[in-house]
């Protein structure tokens, strides 16, 4: 193994790698590695990077439609929006790091993610998040919560790229584990994409960007290991950002793309170095050659390990055409960075890293890539899962104050206003945001490149449901993102992932991620948005207590016409509110019942696929034809609080009546605060109505009359009986004050 890790007993399991996989090391290259190769096998085949739990699992989506230029296995996914321009997306998480180190964990976390989009040729326009944390009455939640939504605002308010959209959700799973998911989204027209790989035999390899450091070094297996006491040593292993040196690499590296000195170029992520050059050799079938003495270090006396290892923030590798190296390095030059030559791509199929003269490590690239082992898990249905769909919500008492109830939920963190979020985020700037957050149910940007387009987005879970049942919650994540979309006017393209489970070695744990995948799959199917990129984050457990499921889809749509987005807030008193969709609701699951009840048991909502496609495009046939002034979907807390939502937009009251029949085999309360896909609530003229019937009609889709707007009042009666009757100025107190009188915080 060499003099360099002499006197460790077994380094390759202090690297993470199992006995089995060191014999599989032996085999391959036919020798024993030295401590350098090991390192680059260690991080390359960790689960962070080599995927090789969850491969097989990734094959179940569908990825290709007729607008997909760019699937799974880039930086990032890109689908065309017409007129030859295209949007890149992908998500990704940062969870370790961000439970070791808040603010710097979830700032490089963005960082990254930000890099993964302008390596495809893309300019960064929108970021978005999905954030989980522990119960905010814990002082170490509230630490964490702080920390994160503190170091995601700094890195985008100083990049300058909008946070637009996320969701923030609070539960004792995530307590030791937070989940911080972080989501890009660029613009570029089609012959600006540029692929990650080392083509063209005798081209340079350069590094641009910031200097090489000892942060961040085995990141990626530190990301593949579950979290314990012993983590907090780890700290050195959170890289640490520079979002003004990113803003600079961000327009240097679009500069050359634009000038076509560019064959390819790859972010340096996790594993540093060493997976962006083996990557992008294997990509190309081609090898590549670095000598590490060419490397421009911020700190002395670093050796080949840990700068092949090293994962510090800001820095790229680029293979430009040849002979243009004298261009690159004068642009970087004039943006202040470093543009240096490393190596050289060539025709062995071999990583060769050298130190000067001599060679430090020798392997072919696809043994690094291709040959990481693949691990079929054994699964078995989680011990809980028929024991907890099994519990009968009707055998707990019904609330004699459903008003109550409806302002409890409110204020609820689940659901209150996450105003304290995202008034930290610069989400105007670049003054493309047509529909901020919380003016409807998915961010709209304006492409103002593009003519009239613009693109909404937005992230979803409901990992409650993923819990109690993660086949269904998989495919309700997605039927909840793509109509959220639908509910601005967008048709969905396409969905990135980010799939944050327990331990995968454990059978429950690997059976709640392969039933979460296979519902994803066949929602995604039907509703017609390819997954097109994507993250697995495994091991998201604290002394062996899993993350309750959370797979995280991000989803874009386009809106021709970005001047016909509807926002969720109702108009002028006297329109008719209306809902699309069936009334009947589930309690299992619901925040309702967690929160009223303290009980997470019961079965969740079935999905019927196609009907929630034609709730979908009703939705959207309406707004595009300027029918409806307001569209928003029911979630959580069911039909009173989305009702109360809408109402919230503009300070307007709405008096809703709900007959008899919709309390048929169901109790008031689950009527009001159940939970069920395919339900949008609408607004919209009186004299609009016999064409909102029409189109429910034409698209076979139940709809129902609820009531009117008008007054400062929300009044929900059923049967003639008065159960909610509150001024919008009290549902607004218990919203908007819920995060902060948990964080002991003024209201806003």
């Amino acid at each position: 193994m060499g003099a360099e890790q002499a006197g460790a007993v077994c380094p390759w399991r202090e690297m993470g790698l199992s006995d089995q996989e060191y014999q599989q090391i032996l085999e391959l290259l036919q020798r024993e590695p030295n401590y350098l190769e090991l390192g680059m096998f260690a991080v390359m085949w960790s689960e962070h990077c080599g995927y090789k739990n969850s491969r097989p699992v990734l094959k179940l989506f569908p990825t290709a439609a007729a607008h997909v230029l760019q699937g799974p296995g880039e930086n990032a996914g890109v689908v065309d929006i017409g007129d030859g321009w295209a949007v890149a997306f992908k998500i990704e998480s940062h969870n370790h790091p961000s439970a070791i180190e808040p603010f710097q964990g979830a700032a490089t976390g963005v960082g990254g993610i930000v890099r993964d989009i302008f390596t495809m040729g893309a300019r960064p326009i929108a970021l978005l998040d999905s954030l989980r944390f522990g119960p905010l009455t814990e002082n170490r939640a509230r630490y964490i919560f702080s920390g994160v939504v503190a170091g995601i605002s700094h890195y985008g308010n100083c990049i300058g790229v909008p946070t637009v959209a996320g969701e923030v959700f609070f539960h004792p799973s995530y307590e030791g584990n937070p989940l911080v998911n972080a989501m890009c989204v660029g613009l570029l027209r089609h012959q600006d994409l540029k692929r990650g790989a080392a083509s063209g035999v005798g081209n340079s390899v350069m590094l641009v960007g910031a200097r090489t450091g000892r942060d961040g070094i085995h990141g990626a297996t530190f990301a593949s290991e579950e979290l314990s006491a012993a983590s907090e040593e780890r700290r050195p292993a959170v890289q640490v950002g520079d979002p003004f040196m990113e803003k600079l690499l961000i327009e240097s590296c679009l500069e050359i793309i634009a000038g076509g000195y560019v064959v390819g170029m790859q972010d340096l992520g996790a594993a540093g170095l060493t997976s962006s050059s083996c990557e992008m050799a294997s990509r190309a079938g081609t090898g590549i050659e670095i000598d590490v003495a060419c490397i421009p270090l911020r700190e002395h006396g670093m050796t080949p390990y840990e700068i092949m290892l090293s994962e510090s923030q800001e820095r790229m590798l680029v293979v430009p055409r040849a002979g243009c190296e004298t261009q690159v390095e004068e642009i970087f030059r004039r943006w202040g960075l470093e543009a240096v030559v490393i190596g050289r791509v060539t025709e062995d199929g071999v990583m060769r890293i050298r130190d000067g003269e001599r060679i430090a490590a020798e392997v072919p690239a696809r043994f690094l890539t291709d040959e990481c082992p693949v691990y079929y898990r054994e699964e078995q249905e989680a011990e809980y899962y028929q024991r907890l769909r099994q519990f009968d919500p009707a055998v707990l008492p019904l609330p004699q104050a459903l008003d109550q109830v409806l302002l409890q939920l409110l204020a609820a963190p689940n659901i209150a206003s996450k105003q304290w979020v995202f008034e930290q985020y610069d989400h105007m700037v670049g003054i493309n945001t047509a529909v901020p957050p919380g003016a409807g149910d998915a961010a709209v940007l304006r492409l103002k490149e593009a003519g009239s387009k613009g693109i909404a987005l937005k992230t979803d879970c409901n990992s409650r449901f993923c819990y109690l049942d993660p086949y269904w919650g998989g495919a309700l994540t997605v039927a909840e993102a793509t109509r959220n979309l639908a509910c601005t006017g967008a048709t969905p393209l396409a969905v990135t992932d980010c799939l944050n489970f327990g331990n995968p070695e454990k059978p429950e744990i690997f059976w709640q991620f392969r039933q979460a995948v296979l519902g994803m799959s066949e929602a995604c199917r039907v509703l017609e948005t390819p997954v097109v990129s994507g993250n697995v984050s495994f091991y998201n457990e604290t002394n062996s207590q899993a993350v309750n499921p959370t797979p995280v889809v991000g989803a874009v749509g386009l809106l021709e016409n970005v001047e016909q987005r509807c926002g969720l807030a109702f108009g002028p008193d006297g329109d008719l509110v209306y809902l699309l969709g069936p009334w009947p609701a589930e309690m299992g699951g619901s925040e309702y019942l967690s929160q009223i009840h303290g009980v997470e048991a019961g079965p969740v909502p079935r999905l019927d696929l196609q009907l929630e496609k034609r709730v979908q495009q009703t939705c959207r046939s309406l707004i595009a034809s300027g029918t409806v002034r307001s569209a928003h979907d029911l979630a959580e807390g069911g039909l009173a609080v989305a009702l109360a939502e809408c109402c919230l937009g503009r300070g307007k009251g709405a008096v809703v009546e709900l007959p008899a029949a919709a309390l048929t085999g169901s109790r008031p309360d689950a009527l009001l605060f159940g939970e069920g896909p395919s339900r949008i609530i609408i607004s919209f003229p009186p004299e609009q109505e016999s064409s909102v019937r029409a189109a429910a009609e034409q698209n076979q889709i139940p709809c129902y009359r609820l009531g009117r707007v008008g007054a400062e009042r929300l009044q929900i009666l059923i049967a003639d009986d008065l159960v909610v009757d509150l001024p919008v100025a009290a549902l607004y107190e218990a919203w908007a004050g819920g995060i902060p009188r948990c964080l002991n915080q003024p209201s806003m």
